[in-house]
């Protein structure tokens, strides 16, 4: 897994995969997640043991991921070695030398992660077939990103890979910075240590401390008491719009969650 972070969402997203496959897998098949923060990690992990499939995320900063995907197509000894190219933006750049042959670049975060789960469930890499996309243009129109929303930072508490990787997927193709923990107390930890944070989508259902609790939490720090907090509630149950509400949340948005919907909420929420 090629992030620009350590243990970023790419890498939540095959810990969910690799939890799921567990379930179906002989004893002493499991699976090692190897995480690498940029190309210079990724290429000493690479070069240290064999790796079944890589996992890259695309938009590192001067053009360092087109750099490593090169370097990868370029090494004949990583040349039966899938790798799947994640990019939020189907604006990125794709150049001849960085599309084809074994790269596959996917834009759906479902996708993404049906193909991992391919990848690991094959006994070999070569057994799975590169995915085709018939006639669909590698690159669209350029859609132009808010400034009211561009470099702002929202903070992300669910506990389920796939919601944080879909919130996530959602807000940076607006222009946010999203930041994200996996429970409650993380969720607050987090806040307090990004002073930059302006809002935050909170789950309400989480192991440790749900998203009720996290939400009166924060509301007793004064420093937060005019903070967004926009809960996200599943549709079905009765009461978790009510109960989050009471809880101090400043508004709610359901599961599953419609792109427009959120988007609107989260602009209306927005400090000027």
């Amino acid at each position: 897994m090629v992030e620009e972070r350590p243990r970023g969402l790419l890498t939540l997203v095959a810990e969910s995969v690799v939890g799921d496959l567990g379930h179906g897998r002989a004893e002493g098949t499991a699976v090692d997640i190897i995480a690498a923060v940029g190309a210079h990690e990724a290429a000493g992990a690479l070069a240290a043991e064999p790796c079944h499939c890589v996992v890259v995320e695309l938009g590192a900063p001067d053009g360092e991921s087109a750099r490593f995907l090169r370097a990868l197509r370029g090494d004949s000894a990583l040349a039966s070695v899938p790798v799947l190219v994640h990019s939020s933006h189907r604006t990125e750049h794709l150049t001849e030398d960085t599309a084809g042959g074994s790269l596959e670049y996917l834009y759906s975060l479902d996708e993404l992660r049906e193909r991992i789960a391919l990848h690991l469930a094959a006994e070999e890499p070569g057994e799975v077939l590169t995915l085709v996309r018939g006639e669909e243009p590698q690159l669209t129109a350029v859609q132009p990103v808010d400034e009211r929303t561009r470099g702002r930072t929202v903070l992300v508490v669910d506990d389920d890979a796939r919601n944080l990787f879909a919130l996530s997927g959602i807000l940076e193709l607006h222009g946010f910075r999203v930041l994200h923990a996996e429970n409650g107390r993380k969720g607050i930890d987090t806040l307090v240590n990004n002073p930059d944070v302006e809002l935050v989508l909170m789950d309400v259902m989480m192991p440790e401390m749900d998203g009720y609790t996290a939400t009166a939490e924060i509301r007793r720090m004064p420093r937060y008491a005019d903070l967004p907090v926009i809960a996200v509630t599943a549709k079905a149950m009765q009461g978790d719009r009510e109960k989050s509400l009471a809880s101090g949340a400043s508004d709610y948005v359901t599961k599953p969650v419609d792109t427009q919907d959120l988007i609107a909420c989260v602009r209306r929420w927005l400090p000027a």
